[in-house]
């Protein structure tokens, strides 16, 4: 029998504690967050039915091509969720006893299998936050502003672009676009900060468009006035009037909040997911260490009334962030104050286990973080092991600690000791 090759499938990885540990008080400062704000916990399945997944309301073509589909033994066709949003409306169209507006956070593993790259696997996690019930841009700037704290609070400096997908829709309905072509045309658009703008219209050649269609929209690309919302306001099209509008109704929030200085708007920002029906937007790094958003989000309007069958329009808004991402991006800035240990006491016995183990079980009793040494280690490599994993009061038992029912806390850091005294039977 050949030995299992000891390798992970590619696309996955393990996390080992130092590591694990960064993660984990990311998801902890996000969640403390998302509390704040006023969200309530979700758990959804991993594991739903392809059609489910597949549906018009989903995130289309593009990222249907990287589901990873599969069956059960009754032959159900059934996939791997690919984002938190389908199964987030899902809940909504099953659950309609819940009370409106209805804000919920969810933390949990999703699957694609796409490209890899920095910041990005093929199992990967999302920490995902979603209001339904709410037409105002209110819900926006508030989904924003929570980023920005949680940002803050991670030690990760950030800006939030914006656009709107009517505005964005409309405009190119008047270039000449046709309905059909639409969600590519947008595809395309969405890779502009990665490939430039002749790369965009080299893509763009290959759809079909007329002549005139593909010059208004290199024109549209190019010019440098279309940087302020007032460029826009002149064109004569529904659409893009209705974009224009929620722009400067969201950006009255933000200037209200202080963060239009952070918050900037970007009218070639298209995010490629067909679910999305107003506003859009996207979570860089300032500093570019890594070039793609470390979260994104936007409002859908139509997807849980698409599930439920009624196309009827349900208020939806909400705003992602990617842990793998966000932690290579702080791991890579080597920042440690995020991650102290969480061990407060370290325990080593001397050849007293048995007592080692006592004093141990007192403090745990007491609501501390404990680490007892188990194994034979000298004493030397267990304070070295105490530095290195940065454990500040260290405890050691032995023969005379024992003998005289009393042991020393030394703080690692001052080299300070204090007397505590502990009853050994």
């Amino acid at each position: 029998m050949k030995k299992m090759q000891e390798q992970n499938v590619k696309g996955t990885q393990d996390y080992l504690p130092e590591i694990a540990k960064v993660r984990r008080d990311i998801t902890r400062t996000l969640e403390e967050v998302f509390v704040q704000y006023g969200c309530e916990p979700l758990e959804t399945p991993i594991l739903n039915y392809s059609k489910l997944m597949a549906s018009k309301y989903s995130g289309g073509d593009e990222i249907l091509k990287e589901m990873y589909n599969l069956s059960d033994r009754g032959r159900r066709e059934l996939a791997l969720r690919y984002d938190l949003t389908i199964p987030f409306a899902k809940v909504i169209a099953m659950n309609p006893q819940l009370r409106m507006p209805f804000k919920r956070y969810e933390i949990g593993k999703v699957f694609r299998d796409g490209p890899i790259k920095t910041g990005r696997l093929r199992e990967f996690t999302q920490c995902d936050v979603d209001v339904t019930g709410i037409e105002s841009q209110m819900a926006e700037a508030e989904l924003m502003l929570m980023a920005l704290d949680a940002f803050e609070r991670i030690g990760l400096q950030v800006e939030i672009q914006y656009n709107n997908r009517k505005y964005l829709s409309g405009m190119l309905a008047l270039f000449g676009v046709d309905k059909g072509q639409l969600n590519q045309v947008i595809l395309v658009i969405d890779k502009l900060n990665k490939i430039g703008a002749d790369g965009v219209m080299k893509e763009l050649n290959h759809l079909n468009l007329s002549g005139n269609t593909l010059s208004s929209i290199q024109r549209f690309l190019e010019d440098e006035e279309n940087s302020t919302l007032s460029s826009f306001e002149s064109y004569e099209s529904t659409q893009v009037q209705e974009g224009v509008k929620e722009i400067a109704e969201l950006e009255s929030f933000l200037q209200a909040l202080s963060i239009e200085g952070q918050c900037n708007f970007n009218p070639f920002l298209a995010r490629g997911l067909e679910i999305y029906t107003g506003t859009i937007y996207e979570i860089f790094l300032v500093d570019k260490t890594i070039t793609s958003s470390i979260g994104s989000g936007g409002r859908y309007d139509q997807a849980i009334g698409g599930l439920i069958g009624t196309n009827e329009t349900m208020p939806t808004v909400g705003i992602s962030f990617g842990l793998d991402v966000i932690s290579t991006a702080f791991i890579a800035r080597n920042v440690q104050d995020l991650s102290p240990s969480p061990v407060d006491y370290y325990v080593i016995p001397l050849s007293k286990n048995i007592e080692a183990l006592t004093v141990a079980n007192d403090l745990r009793k007491k609501g501390y973080n404990v680490l007892l040494e188990m194994s034979k280690m000298k004493l030397r490599r267990a304070l070295e092991r105490a530095n290195k994993e940065n454990i500040k009061k260290v405890i050691i038992i032995g023969e005379n600690e024992v003998k005289n029912n009393k042991y020393n806390v030394k703080d690692m850091g001052t080299g300070e000791e204090v007397e505590v005294v502990f009853l050994f039977k």
